[in-house]
């Protein structure tokens, strides 16, 4: 008789002979621990023995928090449970975020031979992924693909999504996923059941839980279908001040079709932030680099252009900020995003820490540098102003407050930061063009306004960033590979907050200059 022959063979089912484990990772406000309960509460009505036990993730979506159910049929004495999921010992995992999913297949959880994994493939972005200066989302399509070979039975859809166009949340979906596996030993009578004995939201939750059970027992074929097109806003005014905006389209229109594409978006975006003449100010800078492009290069330096200068011309100031937080259609979102039912009051605290360099910025430009080139100045607004504050907006008189200061765009022209936004704008462009004709490092050039961006800290930190990267393409400007180490240095700035990437790339180009 041979080893394996005399060893016990794993059963076949573990749903009928052994103890089902279910692991569910979720995070802060997602129900990981209502769809827990549903579950445990199911198995027991349902003549099973639970067990459901929860280790809290970290705030601020740093990390998930890990729920754990075995349960087990009764009957043939009291099984001992485990606390906590074990890596290769899990039949289903639930993933209420797609990089959920993607941490529980790295942990082991997920394995071909056992796991059904049902994941939803929204995302919610993890702390680390918002502070890359650059794109730092990761790929959900490397976690779906990574699922497909991990799992022994992948379902996924956009849970979240489903639960809120049912008026539910998405516990109840993920809830009706499972349902639909069949994964569970049990009806889905005994699902619903479990849902209206929790006597909360029943009929959103079943409207949830219905639809999601159809997904999972019909799942999509081909391709999930692409988002739809955001709206193309129109713009809308009196009739002189929209001959002047039709002015400025046909001006676009002029332009070749790849600056045109980038530059209408770019229009509209620094009308918006301040006014019709500032729209023929972008315009006529966009024109100025057109003149200095190639149609052999297929424009592609007015395109990039377009992009960057409506960019810079459109900065977070004090006033920008302001503007921003008292806008209805802010204050729409975030109700939607809190699911705001009819009838009840919103409390929405906005959270204010000036800096010293944001006040001396909204001074008149003579002023605003006098005091900024004080330290004593400096010191005492720094002493009066840069101190954390609560505004509750949802109240008057700090909704009064801030409206005021955002409509004060007739100003903005005036003022020390808009001074300092222009020389840096007009340094910026005659850096890149000054590059011609080295096409390819104009280009790159241009591009690295993307460095520069955000409020406050943040601003500063892409300023200095910035100003570093442009002194290491200084450094390598006459070499032939000069656009090339402009795009590494660019990417390096992205890469991290505190320019570790960018300081090895800098100390790389010092090392053969």
């Amino acid at each position: 008789m041979t080893l394996h022959e005399t060893l016990p063979q794993k059963p076949a089912d573990p749903r009928l002979t052994g103890i089902i484990k279910l692991a569910c990772l979720a995070v802060g406000g997602q129900g990981g621990g209502v769809l827990t309960g549903w579950i445990e509460d199911m198995a027991r009505a349902n003549g099973y023995v639970a067990q459901a036990t929860s280790v809290a993730g970290v705030a601020q979506r740093t990390g998930a928090t890990v729920y754990y159910l075995e349960m087990a049929p009764a009957g043939a004495g009291m099984p001992v449970f485990s606390l906590m999921p074990a890596a290769g010992d899990v039949d289903i995992m639930i993933a209420a975020e797609m990089m959920e999913a993607g941490r529980s297949i790295i942990r082991g959880f997920v394995t071909p031979d056992r796991t059904t994994l049902i994941a939803s493939t929204h995302r919610a972005l993890a702390v680390s992924e918002k502070m890359a200066p650059g794109d730092g989302i990761a790929s959900s399509a490397e976690v779906i693909a990574a699922a497909e070979i991990a799992a022994r039975r992948f379902i996924a859809a956009d849970f979240d999504a489903l639960a809120i166009r049912n008026g539910s949340v998405i516990s109840a979906s993920l809830f009706g996923a499972l349902a639909g596996s069949g994964a569970l030993p049990f009806p889905r009578e005994a699902f619903e059941a479990a849902i209206r004995a929790s006597g909360k939201g029943v009929e959103g939750s079943l409207r949830a839980f219905a639809a999601a059970y159809e997904v999972a027992q019909k799942p999509p074929a081909g391709a999930p279908p692409a988002p739809p097109a955001p709206a193309v806003p129109v713009a809308r005014g009196p009739a002189r001040l929209m001959a002047e905006w039709q002015l400025l389209e046909a001006r676009v229109a002029a332009l070749p079709a790849p600056a045109a594409e980038m530059a209408l978006p770019g229009l509209r975006k620094v009308v918006e932030f301040q006014d019709l003449a500032y729209g023929a100010e972008y315009l006529a800078r966009v024109e100025a680099v057109l003149a200095r492009d190639s149609a052999a290069q297929g424009h592609q330096l007015t395109r990039e252009a377009a992009k960057y200068i409506a960019n810079a011309m459109a900065y977070d100031d004090v006033i920008r900020v302001a503007d921003l937080k008292t806008r209805a259609a802010r204050f729409d979102r975030i109700r939607g995003e809190m699911r705001v039912k009819d009838g009840n009051l919103m409390h929405l605290t906005e959270f204010m820490h000036p800096r010293a360099e944001e006040i001396a910025g909204m001074l008149p430009a003579a002023m605003g540098a006098r005091v900024e080139a004080s330290p004593k100045w400096m010191a005492r607004l720094d002493r009066w102003f840069n101190r954390g504050r609560r505004l509750r907006t949802d109240t008057l008189r700090a909704f009064l407050m801030l409206h005021l200061l955002g409509g004060m765009k007739g100003w903005r022209r005036r003022t020390l930061r808009h001074r300092q936004e222009v020389a840096h704008l007009e340094a910026w462009l005659a850096t890149a063009l000054g590059h011609l004709p080295r096409y390819d490092l104009a280009v790159e050039v241009i591009r690295c306004r993307r460095l520069v961006k955000g409020y406050s800290d943040t601003h500063a930190r892409g300023l200095s960033k910035f100003d570093r990267v442009m002194g290491g393409i200084a450094l390598v400007a006459g070499r032939e590979d000069a656009a090339d180490w402009a795009r590494r240095l660019r990417e390096a700035a992205l890469k991290d907050e505190e320019g570790k990437a960018l300081d090895g790339a800098l100390e790389t180009i010092r090392s053969f200059v």
